[in-house]
């Protein structure tokens, strides 16, 4: 009977616990831990699966030399008077994984006027990674940011958003107009991707000293074979 007082004092206590209480705190002698470390065990599985998910390994390892990702005939006659006919390439931190080069001159005419012309393309790479996706997914988010900077240029005028068929996987020709310098310059951007590679070419001009502006249609063809060229230099590069 003495031994028995204890534990009949211990029921009546947790008998008037409420019932949520008495669940947590008020089990019989075996080990209440071992449900919850039950379910911290299920909790961590999709944490390790997680850590296990692959992504499609990325299309394409390296970039090409992007000066001389569009040939020098294309470059001398959509820039004639280059400054520096072989282009001058941008800074880059990592030219594994972006790089730029640049093309622009002044052709005088005499009293003709003068025209001037600009042309630039830029490369961006993506890798695939787990947390992010994969380099070509990662790409495509980013063609999409990219043509919608371009379709909200400030002060741009008769701005048009056309496809670019033949211009790598996925592609948008962007045409517009801008005052700069008191002419009418006008714009023809190419934005197009392949594999996990973005490409980026604008290519515009404007008619100085009374030449009369360039044309739209000559602008646009321009680009579009310079950009068919950058993206094909992607491939030749990983060939």
């Amino acid at each position: 009977m003495h031994r028995s007082a204890p534990r009949l004092t211990r029921i009546l206590a947790c008998a008037a616990v409420p019932v949520m209480l008495v669940v947590a705190g008020c089990s019989s002698d075996s080990d209440s831990g071992s449900p919850d470390k039950g379910k911290g065990s299920a909790s961590a599985a999709p944490s390790a699966q997680q850590s296990t998910k692959t992504v499609e390994p990325a299309k394409f390892a390296k970039l090409p030399d992007v000066c001389k990702s569009i040939s020098a005939k294309t470059t001398a006659s959509l820039v004639p008077k280059a400054k520096a006919k072989n282009g001058t390439t941008a800074n880059s931190s990592d030219t594994t994984s972006r790089g730029g080069c640049s093309w622009n001159g002044l052709d005088d005419k005499g009293v003709k006027g003068s025209q001037y012309r600009w042309l630039d393309v830029s490369f961006y790479r993506y890798e695939s990674d787990a947390s992010l996706g994969s380099g070509q997914e990662r790409a495509q988010d980013n063609f999409t940011k990219e043509l919608a900077k371009l379709q909200a240029t400030e002060g741009a005028k008769k701005l048009r958003t056309t496809d670019a068929p033949g211009v790598g996987e996925q592609s948008k020709a962007v045409a517009y107009e801008l005052k700069k310098t008191g002419e009418d310059f006008k714009y023809a951007s190419v934005v197009a991707r392949t594999g996990n590679v973005l490409v980026l070419l604008t290519y515009n001009g404007a008619g100085y000293a009374g030449a009369a502006a360039p044309a739209d249609k000559a602008m646009m063809e321009g680009a579009l074979k310079a950009a068919k060229e950058a993206v094909a230099a992607v491939a030749a590069a990983n060939a």
